[in-house]
């Protein structure tokens, strides 16, 4: 993948592109959304380049693992933990807009049923 082809994430992963992170370890990235869907929008990244739940397969299975981890972690470092929703989209039919892995981390509003 050239420079021209990498996402908006893999930019926010090299710090070419500047994000409100509020959580980074080895492995994954988390930042706050530029265009939130809800008063907490944070979007959690893996920094191994995925694009998305269709590119997964069983060697990621310890990273997805960790990440399900962060979310829950963040949850409570967040103050949500009572209540929120995490979202993935996969493929632009489901409303995927960066072919990049990321799970969305919802909170701080009365969440719809079904969604989409």
């Amino acid at each position: 993948m050239n420079a021209d082809e990498r996402t908006i994430f893999k930019k926010i992963i090299d710090r070419e592109i500047s994000a409100d992170i509020v959580y980074e370890d080895e492995h994954c990235l988390a930042f706050r959304d530029i265009a939130p869907q809800a008063p907490t929008h944070v979007l959690l990244i893996p920094k191994r380049e995925l694009r998305s739940m269709d590119d997964v397969t069983d060697s990621e299975r310890e990273l997805l693992g960790h990440m399900m981890a962060v979310i829950s972690q963040l949850a409570r470092d967040l103050g949500i933990s009572e209540g929120y929703r995490v979202v993935t989209n996969c493929g632009a039919g489901a409303g995927q807009e960066v072919n990049h892995l990321h799970f969305h981390i919802l909170a701080g509003r009365k969440m719809q049923w079904p969604p989409g």
